[in-house]
Formats: structure tokens, sequence, C-alpha cells
């Protein structure tokens, strides 16, 4: 007796098809995405506030060059908006 075993398979085109679909697939909502982050907008008194604090903070503070990191930041958020 012969064995039809090779009858049974799926086509090799199938999980290719298969795959090709399942990649397709994106795991959210495309109308979710926020590509530029919002931007903080500060008074003028707290500014002053901020620019007396960090006026009154020891030279060489780590602070400091946080500050400016995050200047940086914001001023890349603004172009980007």
């Amino acid at each position: 007796m012969q064995f039809n075993a090779k009858c049974w398979r799926w086509p090799a085109v199938v999980p290719a098809i298969v795959m090709i679909s399942l990649s397709a697939c994106a795991n959210e909502a495309s109308d979710t995405y926020i590509p530029c982050p919002p931007i903080v907008v500060y008074s003028a008194a707290d500014q002053t506030r901020a620019a007396d604090e960090v006026e009154a903070l020891s030279d060489g503070a780590m602070v400091v060059r946080m500050l400016s990191d995050y200047a940086v930041l914001r001023n890349q958020a603004r172009a980007c908006s």
C-alpha cells in the first residue's frame, strides 16, 4: 500500500501568506502616536524665581548642568512642533 502523506501537506505558499498577513498587524493605533512632547509654559514670575534660585547655587552645581540639558530638550521640542 502506498502512503500519500504528501497530499495532506499545505502548499508552501500558505505559511508565507499567513506570516505576511500577521506581520501587517500593528500593536497600537497610529492616531495615538504623539511625535513631539508637549512644552510646559511657565509664567514670568516662575521664570524669575527659578533664575534667582539658580544664581544662589554654588559654582559647578550639577543642577545647573541638568537645567542646561533641559533647555536643549525644550528647544528641540519647540522645533518639533
